[in-house]
């Protein structure tokens, strides 16, 4: 009798029929795990000073602290749709937070910095898998009308998660220790375990589903080199040195064999690169790369702004930073709805748009009040960019392709990530070097964000007027052998 009851909630949450109540309990609870996981990526970054000191560690030993957890993290994702097929989304799920949960357990335990670093790649093992998986289980519970409030519940702990990283591992090195920048993640894990098998729609695997070992040792290597490269490439030589353009073009050479073979064998291959040829996938795809440029660099160069220019504390500057992350939930709570009336490339034109003039008072060393107002408008920009980009990338994704579309929508927004940073990173480290006051170099990076966010602005008029069409119908799943 269960099976035939997981059997039927699996075609509702197919055909988007769940009710309203219970699309937002199943919310909630991917909320919370994909808030956790993500929040790690950053939670840690601010106390790296601290751990080298504790461990009598060199700067590039401590920083593996965080390459290894971003190295791990991207290596599973092109694995997360495999695994939603083979084993049910829901199981995929709670796989991945358990993993999350052990590693964090562990991280909080350790007595060494290589036992700390060990603990974080297996932290990043069950860290990139919640976020492809999260994006399936939404999408599919909510389907195409309500496709909006899924990528909602998706994107927003992506862009509070580390915002507020930094406020909070301020904090807890500040007032507690360094164990609890990872014990912090046991309640709320623990709490996901056990709420997660209750709410979270059961959907059967598929026995027969083949594992794509040929893509697998393609594609994850190639993953992970271009991420390790982009890692690399943040030092005083940039993208020129041995260990960033070594990787990067191993990664790249890599990525392009498992794109000849994804297109022999479209119906087997680990990510379905096919997605990436339709207008709403493919320029979705795109412009969240793009946003690695303004978006995700600004995130990384805001608090450095505040503590190397302003002089302001650790603490003080996680707190002044605020104010973006309540830019992005005036847009949940506000902006969102009226938005979806309105044509798609309007509002991420005028995102992109609120995020480069956000940049423009720090490019002009303002004021702490205009500073504050710029920060509201860069998360409120922020929001207005990444919800709907991620809502058309989906629109026409049938129920049997959004487990791997969400595993290549979660590489290009990793990758994308990282590259962009790296990129303003490398610009801000020449300009130090040049400069005589790091005021003036900080202003020329900020104008650099504002002429980089012309390409997203472009890319925006790109946008499909409406969707390629509706999805396609809902494939059956193979039968078990």
């Amino acid at each position: 009798m269960s099976k035939m009851v997981d059997v039927d909630e699996a075609r509702a949450v197919g055909s988007g029929s769940v009710t309203d109540r219970r699309l937002t309990l199943i919310s909630a609870v991917l909320a919370l795990g994909a808030f956790v996981t993500l929040l790690d990526t950053t939670i840690v970054n601010i106390a790296l000073d601290h751990l080298r000191l504790t461990f009598g560690a060199s700067v590039s030993q401590a920083q593996w602290v965080s390459t290894g957890y971003l190295l791990a993290f991207v290596s599973v994702i092109p694995l997360s749709g495999w695994l939603s097929e083979r084993f049910g989304a829901r199981n995929a799920w709670l796989l991945a937070i358990g993993v999350f949960l052990a590693g964090s357990l562990l991280c909080g335990l350790a007595g060494s910095l290589d036992q700390l670093v060990v603990a974080r790649v297996l932290q990043g093992i069950g860290g990139g898998m919640v976020m492809p998986v999260t994006m399936s289980i939404a999408t599919r519970a909510a389907g195409p009308k309500r496709l909006g409030r899924a990528t909602a519940v998706v994107a927003l702990p992506g862009l509070l998660g580390p915002m507020l990283g930094n406020v909070l591992g301020g904090a807890i090195v500040e007032s507690l220790s360094w164990h609890w920048l990872f014990f912090v993640n046991v309640p709320v894990g623990l709490v996901a375990l056990v709420v997660g098998p209750r709410l979270l729609p059961a959907e059967p695997g598929h026995r027969g589903h083949r594992f794509d070992l040929p893509g697998f040792l393609l594609l994850t290597p190639g993953v992970v080199a271009v991420a390790l490269g982009i890692s690399q490439a943040t030092g005083d030589e940039g993208f020129a040195a041995n260990s960033a353009w070594g990787p990067l073009v191993a990664g790249v050479a890599l990525l392009a064999a498992f794109t000849a073979s994804s297109l022999r064998a479209p119906g087997t291959a680990l990510v379905d690169v096919r997605l990436f040829a339709r207008p709403s996938f493919g320029i979705g795809s795109v412009i969240t790369f793009a946003g690695g440029f303004s978006t995700y660099a600004l995130s990384f160069l805001l608090p450095l702004y505040y503590q190397q220019v302003r002089g302001e504390s650790v603490m003080h500057t996680g707190v002044l930073l605020i104010t973006q992350g309540l830019g992005t939930i005036f847009f949940v709570l506000v902006v969102r709805v009226p938005a979806q009336r309105l044509d798609g490339r309007v509002v991420v034109a005028g995102g992109v748009l609120l995020t480069a003039l956000g940049a423009v008072p720090f490019a002009l060393a303002a004021s702490t009040p205009w500073l504050l107002a710029a920060q509201f408008a860069q998360g409120l920009g922020f929001a207005a960019t990444t919800f709907p980009v991620m809502e058309l990338a989906f629109s026409n994704l049938n129920h049997a392709e959004i487990p791997r579309g969400s595993a290549a929508f979660s590489v290009v927004q990793r990758v994308g990530a990282p590259f962009g940073v790296a990129v303003v990173a490398v610009i801000l480290q020449r300009l130090l070097n040049d400069a005589t006051a790091p005021t003036d170099a900080f202003a020329t990076t900020f104008r650099w964000i504002v002429g980089l966010s012309a390409v997203p602005l472009v890319l925006s008029f790109f946008i499909p007027s409406g969707r390629d069409g509706e999805p396609e119908p809902v494939v059956s799943p193979p039968a078990a052998r």
